[in-house]
């Protein structure tokens, strides 16, 4: 890199435009804008090369989190549980989350059959679409240089690299969230409504993917078009009221329809407590992630962080570090000295209102995942790499504009400083996982080296007025600071053990899941394929869109299906796959799968257990819908004992699974009835069969 002049100032948008002929279109598509260095558009193909090969690398391995590949499949069999984002075909339950994500993998299913790869590649498809947007975004205020860096910054960031390879719905939020940011910023630049609209409405749809922490950039979309927006302050106070409804009908519609549903006609809605998608959205995924499970408001997250304790260092500590921290001190230090570059600026400066954005974006989701309390998972923070990825592109040439030109003296010297301290953190980092590996060595070598070069570089060629020299040092720069994310990525894109439920990059650190890491509770069971194509269909290209599984093969290991209660840090895998609930101390076998099978006599649903995690499994082993009684942490009240009355009577159910220990509250209830009134299946501890002549 030896020019990072800034780029052409940006056409205004109008509503005529002369059509380009097809053969510049092409032309531009391949080779850049002709305006642009020669070594844009090669670079750009190459990172998202880069993205493509870290993201899908030996895909059909990957088994994904077994609690939405239940969904999805359940959604290839009925589209009643398609609609609802219902766990099992029959629709007992739902998933804790919205369907846009399982509907997007769903359709994918459909169309190409049901199978890893299949799921996996709509997550492939927009991590590397959201690399591609932010390059699109940060170009045009920025310039090239800027675009090139956030991109490869956002490729590279480990936790974006392994949960681009899961089919967690945390990909698609992201790029839902960047389509927002690329509409807003059209917004603010032309003083419009229509896009602003779009903006919200792409927010809403984000919300119907995962609820509240898709409102996480609101504060700052909102501040930075009222504060920046090309048009009078009425017209942009109107312009905001609009888009709020927009927002409020594109997030709420799915929301409203569910709950006008007669409770007798849709599934119960699971992590709720009043059987509401509303109460879904200010508790389980709302205020009690926030404030956990001591919040009183609404259902609560259940208290469990796999990240570690709250607080403002939780992104630096021993579980979070490695997985988004390397260029935080980087990005914060840029914001800072590219706002002040731009303090003298007119209120609808491009560039500023761009720097407001991405670090409003930032800071927010910083300090949202530093200090929830409720349940945290580290794959969250992948909603917070576009922001640290387009600041230390943006940030980071304005500061070597301005160490280059000499101009505002004070804070062009910030520049070899943020450099320097990015390093010393990035060997901090490498130095906790020191013995790990051989690639987290080299990285630690190059890190070092590079950072030295770096800084002696832009220290000498400023003083000695040496171009190139500069030039070499911001390269140097570059290299140092992404030489750790590298290599965790790498471990990301390549170790076959990532946990699918809670998927995390680089080597174990001691409290969270790196890419051989320990499972939490509630994984998907150990030498199982749940997960993976039914009935075969895995990398051998899929089958048919809906056809049931016949078997996985599955042993009887496994781990405990108790929720997600447990930290990252004391989560264990045990012997057996539990499945009873209501004390959770059965064990479900696949030889017990397959007595089920046998005798199901035609009910809807194989088995009634406690957990998603029990039932996901099953569902994937057997292809037959699986009643969740207590949802993710077995706490849900979807099942009633009337309820289990009128299925047994009807024929819709003739086998539940208990446990010896009983359990509490309607569960409780539920275990004492069954035992009374059930057969038990006494090669099956805890299997119990009920028939219509049982229920009195």
């Amino acid at each position: 890199m030896t020019t990072l002049a800034p780029p052409p100032a940006p056409v205004q948008d109008g509503r005529h435009r002369s059509a380009a002929p097809p053969v510049s279109r092409a032309r531009r598509l391949f080779m850049g804008a002709p305006e642009d260095p020669r070594w844009a558009r090669p670079a750009l193909w190459a990172i998202l090369l880069l993205a493509t090969a870290l993201y899908a690398w030996n895909l059909s391995s990957v088994t994904g989190n077994t609690f939405y590949n239940a969904a999805v499949y359940s959604g290839t069999r009925s589209w009643k549980a398609f609609f609802f984002g219902a766990l099992d075909a029959g629709s007992f339950i739902t998933v804790d989350k919205p369907p846009f994500a399982l509907w997007v993998m769903g359709l994918s299913a459909r169309v190409l059959g049901y199978g890893t790869w299949q799921l996996a590649l709509p997550m492939v498809a927009v991590g590397v679409g959201s690399v591609a947007l932010l390059y699109r975004l940060v170009k045009r205020d920025f310039g090239v240089a800027a675009a090139t860096i956030a991109a490869l910054v956002l490729t590279l960031t480990p936790i974006t690299v392994a949960i681009d390879r899961d089919t967690n719905p945390d990909p698609i939020l992201v790029f839902l969230m960047l389509l927002g940011a690329a509409a807003l910023l059209k917004a603010v630049r032309t003083g419009r409504l229509l896009p602003l609209v779009w903006s919200a409405v792409a927010i809403g749809f984000a919300f119907n993917t995962k609820m509240m922490q898709a409102y996480v950039v609101l504060p700052a979309f909102f501040l930075v078009y009222l504060w920046a927006a090309n048009a009078s302050l009425g017209r942009r106070i109107r312009n905001l009221a609009v888009a709020t409804v927009a927002l409020v009908v594109s997030s709420a519609w799915w929301m409203v329809v569910v709950d006008l549903i007669p409770a007798s006609d849709r599934p119960y809605i699971g992590g709720s407590t009043d059987n509401t998608v509303w109460d879904l959205v200010i508790g389980y995924n709302g205020f009690g992630r926030i404030f956990g499970a001591g919040s009183s408001v609404g259902s609560q997250g259940n208290g469990a962080s796999f990240g570690g304790s709250s607080g403002l260092y939780r992104m630096f500590n021993d579980i979070m570090g490695g997985q988004i921290s390397w260029l935080i001190p980087f990005a914060a230090i840029a914001l800072a000295g590219a706002l002040v570059l731009r303090g003298r600026a007119p209120r609808t400066d491009a560039r500023r209102a761009a720097l407001m954005l991405w670090g409003g974006w930032f800071v927010l989701h910083f300090l949202t995942f530093s200090l929830a309390e409720g349940t945290f998972h580290p794959y969250y923070v992948t909603a917070m790499a576009p922001g640290i990825a387009a600041l230390a592109g943006a940030g980071g040439v304005m500061l070597h504009q301005a160490f280059h030109d000499g101009s505002a003296a004070k804070w062009g010297w910030v520049l070899p400083v943020a450099v320097g301290l990015s390093t010393v953190w990035a060997l901090v980092l490498l130095q906790r996982v020191s013995g790990s590996g051989t690639v987290y060595t080299v990285a630690e070598v190059v890190a070092a080296l590079g950072g030295a070069l770096a800084v002696t570089g832009l220290l000498v060629g400023r003083f000695m007025r040496r171009r190139r020299l500069m030039g070499f040092a911001a390269v140097a720069a570059i290299v140092a600071l992404l030489a750790g994310p590298a290599a965790y990525s790498a471990s990301a894109a390549t170790t076959a053990s990532t946990n699918g439920t809670n998927p995390t990059a680089g080597p174990n650190t001691g409290g969270g899941m790196g890419g051989g890491g320990q499972r939490p509770s509630g994984s998907a069971p150990s030498g199982t394929k749940s997960g993976t194509a039914p009935s075969g269909s895995g990398s051998s290209g899929g089958q048919s869109p809906g056809q049931p599984p016949t078997g996985t093969g599955s042993t009887d290991t496994g781990s405990t299906a108790t929720g997600s209660t447990s930290t990252g840090s004391s989560s264990q895998s045990q012997s057996g796959r539990t499945a009873g609930g209501m004390g959770g101390d059965t064990q479900v076998s696949s030889a017990m799968i397959t007595y089920l099978e046998k005798h199901q006599d035609g009910a809807t649903w194989l088995v009634a257990v406690a957990t998603d995690q029990t039932a996901s499994s099953i569902i994937l082993e057997s292809g037959q819908p699986v009643i969740s009684m207590g949802g993710w942490s077995g706490s849900d009240n979807a099942m009633t004992l009337a309820k289990l009355k009128s299925l047994v009577k009807a024929g819709k159910l003739h086998y539940i699974v208990v446990s010896s220990g009983g359990g509490q509250g309607t569960n409780s209830e539920i275990a004492t009835w069954v035992k009374k009134h059930g057969s038990a299946v006494s090669a099956y501890s805890g299997l119990y069969r009920l028939d219509a002549s049982d229920v009195s």
